[in-house]
């Protein structure tokens, strides 16, 4: 007796919101980059070229992440029976990539710069990191509320910016009244290697949602539990549960009963799904079985 719930994807309106924030961002990082590519030579910086790097980099994942965000919000048809919501993930995955090797180039190019480290202007250097700030927090700002991996993504890369050109910030006030120049490339360095190791960590999240890997937020133990203490179910077994996108979760089970009626049978199922939903899951499929009855998964 198998049953199909299919729960309203709650954040359907999210998404196309997600959809404006994407846009938004996207425009306000793309006018920021060009100001910045033409401070950064004229300041003779290469902190704020690694910046510029990044956000370039930025402006094309925001457009990749603008648009397959946009195809996610398309509904099921005959091709695509969850939809295109795991497109989404998608705009995460070119994020991690692009930034991963951005930051690889311009460490490679600022420890070259560490051996004949030059003096950037650097009253320039402080009005640029202030713009930055200013830019991409607003950018943060507009995309802090997204839920999909696409969203969180893209907001983290905003994030990273504004922390990047806080830093910025604090190198060129220091370079000003010290007349220190090495403090330029190795402030490149550490703005690199912390791009790198947040887009190793997005694209690892990404691999485990590919993987269909159990989410972090769901206790298959407690789920098990919990679906045992239902009244009449005996036993359970070919539990399986994933996420479509980082943060619509899928869950199937077979659930085991003893002699029960279609009034109990029916009851049983309603509160298997009120208590999956209580957990997190958002699409459940049950299937009913009778105590004993022969399940063709478990010979599998």
């Amino acid at each position: 007796m198998a049953h199909h719930h299919v729960a309203h994807h709650a954040h359907g309106h999210a998404t196309a919101t997600g959809v404006k924030a994407l846009r938004t961002a996207f425009f306000v990082n793309l006018s920021f980059t060009l100001v910045e590519v033409v401070g950064g030579w004229w300041i003779n910086s290469i902190a704020v070229m690694t910046d510029a790097v990044h956000d370039l980099g930025d402006c094309l994942v925001l457009g990749a992440a603008w648009y397959l965000q946009n195809l996610a919000t398309k509904g099921r048809d005959a091709r695509y029976s969850y939809g295109y919501a795991r497109y989404s993930m998608l705009g995460g995955w070119l994020a991690a990539v692009i930034l991963i090797v951005g930051a690889v180039f311009m460490f490679s190019v600022s420890l070259w710069r560490l051996n004949a480290p030059v003096l950037p202007h650097t009253s320039g250097m402080i009005l640029l990191a202030l713009f930055g700030l200013v830019m991409n927090g607003f950018a943060a700002w507009k995309l802090h509320s997204g839920s999909t991996l696409n969203e969180r993504g893209a907001y983290l890369h905003m994030l990273e910016d504004v922390l990047g050109w806080a830093a910025v910030l604090i190198g060129g006030v220091l370079i000003h009244f010290t007349g220190w120049a090495i403090v330029d490339p190795l402030l490149s360095m550490s703005i690199s290697s912390y791009i790198l190791v947040n887009a190793i960590g997005t694209m690892r999240r990404g691999t485990s949602i590919l993987m269909q890997e159990v989410p972090h937020d769901i206790d298959m133990d407690q789920i098990r539990s919990r679906l045992l203490s239902i009244p009449h179910v005996k036993d359970l077994h070919d539990q399986h549960t994933w996420t479509l996108d980082g943060s619509f979760n899928i869950h199937t089970v077979h659930i085991a009963v003893g002699e029960v009626d279609l009034p109990q049978a029916l009851a049983i199922k309603e509160e298997a799904r009120s208590l999956l939903a209580s957990m997190g899951i958002h699409h459940a499929t049950i299937e009913l079985e009778w105590e004993g009855e022969n399940c063709a998964m478990e010979q599998r």
